[in-house]
């Protein structure tokens, strides 16, 4: 039988990250939480019902920041311990009275906003010019009509442990719950779960084994569709209530209203991907089909490598020539920064047993960031790594030139970076190979993994999750055969008959965590849009453009998206770049069908 993943505490310790920046003990952690929550209640007494100064207000932001700093420190402690761990009792202990806890500390700073909002249009506007937080403070003008009393404020802030449990809900059943059952094929056992079979199976060359792993997955996820689907159902009748009580039209409205992205941004970003890239990707499906030799394309051979017979190798050590080769353009300052997150134990790569699936990178204001990736030593990971890093410098930078509450960029720009690194890590593959089979196995990782994954996988998301919104907000309920026929409606638009949605497709709306993080799943092709545009500019223009670009990620959330692109010369109120992106991609597919005619034809 094919050897099981190790247990958490068997893996080499240089594979693990270390987090004693944040708290070197479980111990030290409570005592923090004990010390914040009575700092929080004083700081209510001393200013809660005085907000009327700009003086007392701005000394007020300062303390108030301060505590969410500490309240961030200790929710990535506990998301960090928890992550590479799902089954360590400890780490779900210590993660579930953080949950409690900050429901407390919540409520006893809900009073800020409210009392800021109830501030007078003129005095709102002198403290506007005159702090030194004018975004957030801009951000929150904008919320003001749809903001509740003082007291229903308070107690909604008090409930946000329950407003969080859908999520931890469906992360229990995902890692904790799902029975995933052993495989035979050709006389060999082989274990399952989600790590074994997204970072292995999915994209494995064997036709029979890669179909059959997808139909053992698939056959374990079903016979929990309609616990996952009652979970979803109550993350999103939740946010139709918030939605209704603070007066927004739509779920979808109250949902971008902190993003500070229009509808229409929202709306053409799938529309156009879906009518204009469509085409591409069903085109890149029949190559895929015509490489492999497939009588029929399925869904689960979507994954499948161009050129499965040419996967580098690659250890974590001979990773760094490659992630310092693609980012040294953006200069000796950010490659400090890529350098310590190897040599200071930033980046978590062990493989165990109870580690969560994907990859992530967090970056708490108190220290420093932390990468999740667990590593196959396949090369397509330096990609991975590469967008997580990019991660890593954009909050670095962010977080050295902002305040707490200007430092985090709208969820609409933040994948920005983190795709722009994958496409510089493209253009350095590009320039140091000639050879055909490199340049095309280059090509398909760009496609398959960085477009693919973030302009379709999570694209496709979207729109569902539009349809999903629209449901809600029609009064409807959700269950396992309505968000089936959703995710099955969807993917049939997309790939028309060039793929065959065998049976388990629709279940891939159980495989996702971003559904319950708002309309996340959309703004990766709304970044990776954003970031092709700017590699391009770099690679055309040089310095001048990287550091236009190190100056948008200084600004960290100072800005709105739509003023971020700009410092970049980048317009995304049109649909120009992303029509442009949507041609780089179409020039890569040619590309990649020529290198495979070549090659074939000196075979």
């Amino acid at each position: 039988m094919t050897k099981s993943l190790p247990l958490r505490n068997n893996v080499p310790i240089n594979e693990t990250w270390d987090i004693t920046a944040l708290f070197d003990s479980d111990e030290s952690f409570y005592k923090h939480l004990d010390e914040v929550l009575t700092k929080a209640k004083a700081f209510n007494l001393q200013y809660n019902h005085k907000l009327n100064d700009i003086t007392i207000i701005e000394e007020m932001l300062s303390m108030y920041s301060e505590i969410l700093i500490q309240l961030d420190r200790m929710a990535n402690y506990a998301e960090l311990r928890l992550s590479v761990d799902t089954a360590n009792t400890d780490a779900q202990t210590l993660s579930a009275k953080l949950s409690t806890t900050y429901g407390k500390i919540a409520s006893e700073l809900s009073f800020v906003e409210s009392g800021i909002l109830a501030l007078s249009d003129e005095l709102f506007e002198t403290l506007i010019e005159q702090s030194n937080y004018p975004h957030y403070l801009t951000k929150l003008k904008e919320k003001k009509k749809y903001q509740l009393s003082p007291e229903v404020e308070k107690v909604l802030a008090s409930l946000s442990p329950i407003f969080e449990s859908p999520y931890e809900l469906y992360g229990t059943t995902k890692m904790l719950d799902i029975d995933f059952e052993s495989f035979e094929h050709h006389g060999q056992m082989f274990p399952l779960d989600y790590a074994t079979f997204e970072n292995e199976y999915e994209d494995n060359a064997n036709v029979a084994f890669r179909r059959k792993s997808f139909q053992y997955f698939s056959d374990a996820l079903s016979k929990y569709q309609h616990t996952t689907a009652a979970t979803y159902n109550m993350q999103v009748q939740q946010e139709k209530i918030e939605a209704n009580l603070r007066g927004y039209d739509s779920v979808i409205d109250y949902l971008l209203q902190e993003q500070e992205v229009t509808r229409d941004m929202f709306d053409r970003q799938i529309d156009v991907i879906m009518s204009d890239l469509a085409p591409i990707m069903q085109k890149y499906a029949k190559l895929i089909q015509r490489v492999h030799g497939l009588d029929v394309m399925n869904f689960e051979d979507l994954k499948a490598s161009i050129d499965p017979g040419y996967e580098p190798e690659i250890s974590i050590n001979e990773s760094k020539e490659y992630i310092y080769g693609a980012l040294n353009v953006l200069g000796k300052d950010y490659i400090q920064m890529v350098e310590k997150a190897y040599t200071d134990r930033w980046i978590d790569f062990a493989q165990n047993k109870g580690k969560e699936t994907g990859a992530y990178c967090a970056s708490p204001y108190a220290t420093h960031s932390y990468i999740f990736i667990s590593w196959t030593g396949k090369m397509a990971e330096t990609f991975v790594l590469a967008h997580e890093l990019g991660h890593a410098g954009h909050f670095t930078l962010a977080q050295t030139h902002q305040n707490y509450l200007e430092s985090e960029a709208s969820m609409y720009f933040v994948e920005a970076p983190s795709t722009m690194n994958e496409m510089l890590m493209a253009n350095y593959l590009f320039e140091n190979s000639k050879d055909a089979h490199f340049k095309r196995w280059v090509i398909g990782s760009i496609v398959s993994r960085t477009y693919y994954h973030n302009m379709v996988t999570h694209l496709l998301e979207a729109a569902y999750q539009r349809e999903v919104y629209t449901k809600v907000d029609n009064g409807e309920s959700l269950t396992a055969p309505v968000l089936n026929q959703i995710m099955r409606d969807v993917y049939g638009q997309f790939f028309g008959d060039s793929v065959k949605l065998t049976d388990g497709a629709e279940l891939t709306w159980m495989r996702q965590p971003h559904y319950y993080m708002g309309l996340y799943s959309y703004t990766y092709s709304a970044g990776l849009t954003i970031g092709t545009v700017m590699s391009q500019r770099i690679k055309d223009e040089g310095h001048p453009a990287v550091d236009a670009w190190l100056d948008v990620l200084k600004a960290g959330g100072s800005q709105s998206p739509v003023e971020l692109a700009a410092i970049a010369g980048i317009d995304i109120r049109t649909d120009q770049p992303l029509k442009a992106t949507i041609g780089y991609i179409g020039k890569l597919v040619d590309e990649l069908e020529q290198l495979t005619d070549e090659i074939e034809t000196k075979h």
